[in-house]
C-alpha cells in the first residue's frame, strides 16, 4: 500500500515538473515575442519620423533653392552645389541636388554613348552591346524582333513600347537589365589604408533620364559612367572628380579645366535647366545627442516653373523610399 502511494506521489510530482517546464518555455516564448514586436514596432516609429524629417528637408530644400535663385545673398545654397544639409532638433538632413542635365537623354543618347556608358559601368563588351540594342529597340523600331520574341515568352507577357521612354523605370523592363544595374550597388574597393572596403558604383538611374541632355551634362553632378560617355579619358574624370569635390565649377573655372582635359570636355556644362532630383536622407537624434544608424531616404523630381503659373514648383515624381550611397 505505501509503495502504491509513493509510486503516486512520484508520478504526481513528475507531472507538476512538466506542466511548470511547459509553462516556463510558453512564458519564455511569449516574453521573446513581445520584446521582438516591441523593438519592431519601435524601429517602425524611427522610420515614420525618419520619413517626415526627410520630407522636411526636402521641402525645405525645394523652397530654398527658390529664393536662392531670386536672393543670392540670403540663403545658403551656393549656386551649382550639390548638396545641402539641416540640423533640425529631432536629427540632420542631407539633400542632395542633382540636375537632371548630370544625365542622357534615354530617348536620344545615340547606341555608341550607351554602350560606352554600359562599358564604363563596367559590363563586359557583349553584355553591354546586348542591352544597348536592347535599349534601342525599345525606344524605336517596331514589331517583330527578336526581342519582341523574348518579351511574349515571359510569364506574364508584354510588348515592348517601340517609342520613347516616358518613365525610367521603364528600363526595369528591357532584356537584360536588372534591379541592381539600374539602382546602382557597392564594389570591392582598392585596399588602401584606412579606406571603406565597399565604394559606390551608379546605376542607370543616375546615369539616364527622360529628361536629360541630348547635348552637354553638367560638370559638378555628372556620375563618373557619363562622363566616361561622353568622351572623357579616365584620367580627366579622376581630375574632374578630384577637383569638384572641393567645390563646385564656375563657368570660369570649367573653361580652364576643360582647356586641358581633352575633347570630351567640350560636353560639360555648368548648371542645368529647370528639372531637378532632390534626394534628402534623414538621421534621427538619439536621447544621447548621436545620431541614429537608421537611415530614411525620399526623393522628388521637380519642375521649377516660370512666372506667370499656378505655382513656382511643380513635382513632376515623388519617390516615398529612394536609394542613396
Amino acid at each position: 500500500m505505501r509503495t502504491t502511494r509513493g509510486a503516486d506521489r512520484g508520478s504526481a510530482l513528475l507531472a507538476v515538473l512538466w506542466v511548470s517546464a511547459a509553462l516556463a518555455a510558453i512564458a519564455f516564448s511569449l516574453s521573446t515575442t513581445v520584446l521582438g514586436e516591441t523593438q519592431r514596432t519601435s524601429t517602425e516609429v524611427d522610420g515614420l519620423r525618419a520619413y517626415y524629417l526627410a520630407t522636411s528637408g526636402l521641402a525645405r530644400a525645394e523652397y530654398e533653392l527658390l529664393w536662392a535663385a531670386q536672393s543670392p545673398d540670403r540663403f545658403p545654397i551656393r549656386r551649382n552645389s550639390g548638396r545641402v544639409g539641416y540640423t533640425f532638433p529631432s536629427g540632420e538632413v542631407q539633400v542632395e541636388i542633382i540636375p537632371e542635365t548630370a544625365k542622357l537623354s534615354i530617348n536620344q543618347a545615340p547606341p555608341e554613348e550607351l554602350y560606352k556608358l554600359l562599358s564604363a559601368m563596367g559590363l563586359e563588351p557583349e553584355r553591354a552591346g546586348q542591352i544597348t540594342a536592347a535599349i534601342v529597340d525599345w525606344r524605336s523600331g517596331g514589331p517583330g524582333s527578336a526581342f519582341d520574341q523574348y518579351y511574349r515568352s515571359l510569364t506574364p507577357s508584354f510588348q515592348a513600347r517601340h517609342a520613347s521612354f516616358e518613365e525610367i523605370e521603364e528600363l526595369l523592363s528591357v532584356k537584360g537589365i536588372t534591379p541592381e544595374l539600374f539602382y546602382g550597388t557597392y564594389v570591392p574597393a582598392a585596399q588602401d589604408a584606412g579606406a571603406p572596403r565597399l565604394s559606390p558604383r551608379a546605376g542607370l538611374v543616375d546615369c539616364l533620364s527622360v529628361f536629360g541632355s541630348d547635348g552637354r551634362v553638367d560638370a559638378n553632378a555628372a556620375a563618373p559612367p557619363v562622363l566616361a560617355a561622353i568622351g572623357l579619358s579616365p584620367d580627366a574624370v579622376n581630375s574632374l572628380l578630384e577637383r569638384r569635390r572641393t567645390a563646385p565649377f564656375s563657368d570660369q573655372q570649367l573653361s580652364s579645366f576643360a582647356a586641358s582635359a581633352g575633347s570630351g570636355a567640350g560636353r560639360l556644362r555648368v548648371g542645368g535647366n529647370s528639372i531637378l532630383t532632390l534626394r534628402a536622407t534623414a538621421r534621427l537624434r538619439l536621447v544621447t545627442g548621436q545620431l541614429s544608424d537608421l537611415r530614411r531616404t525620399v526623393a522628388a523630381q521637380v519642375k521649377y516653373m516660370p512666372d506667370g503659373y499656378d505655382a513656382p514648383i511643380h513635382v513632376l515624381r515623388w519617390y516615398d523610399t529612394a536609394w542613396s550611397y
